[in-house]
């Protein structure tokens, strides 16, 4: 993201092309939110396992909207973000339709998922090196994803509490990143 020829529009207080139109404020918000609904998801047991699966495709329909957003503002992969919002919202209302039947399939998929975007995170982590000053936090975030992810593709006879698992550590995940996101728009923002 550059700051270099993005104007302040008037009446915009606080938001920016660079967060997409998006208040720096906005993202401390949702990313307090996801780190409060993380911890709820670890006091999980394996009695609640409709809970978990409503709460698991409640988390990956919220991925497909990202996603959504990310296809239409993001400047390059549209194709790929395009993928994996249709990939997300397929599961997360699999997920709502038979929630019981569904753990053992969405523990594998999340497993894999983590697997992926913590190759990517750690990517990401290293390319924006010169222009993020935390770009050490998106690679510790992105090897714990991988190391969940590996974990979970060996481990689906455990596939409850790896499901658990696995979700609080994407709500948590996308809690740090979105309040990593937070700092960096508002820094941006001052910028200008």
């Amino acid at each position: 993201m550059t700051t270099a020829s993005v104007p302040k529009m008037p009446g915009s207080a606080g938001m920016s092309k660079t967060s997409g139109g998006m208040p720096w404020w906005l993202f401390l918000i949702t990313g307090t939110a996801w780190i409060i609904v993380s911890w709820f998801v670890l006091g999980f047991n394996s009695r609640s396992v409709a809970s978990i699966a409503a709460l698991a495709g409640a988390v990956v329909l919220v991925a497909a909207i990202a996603e959504l957003f990310q296809m239409f503002t993001a400047p390059g992969w549209k194709w790929l973000h395009g993928v994996l919002a249709a990939l997300f919202l397929v599961t997360g209302i699999l997920c709502w339709a038979n929630p019981g039947k569904t753990v053992f399939w969405l523990a594998a998929f999340v497993g894999w998922y983590l697997l992926f975007k913590g190759v990517a995170d750690i990517i990401l982590a290293f390319l924006t090196k010169a222009e993020n000053d935390a770009w050490w936090l998106g690679l510790i975030v992105g090897i714990i994803e991988m190391l969940l992810g590996f974990w979970a593709a060996g481990r689906f006879t455990r596939s409850l509490y790896t499901l658990i698992v696995l979700v609080a550590a994407i709500c948590l995940a996308r809690g740090i990143t979105d309040i990593i996101m937070a700092f960096r728009v508002r820094k941006l923002q001052h910028a200008e």
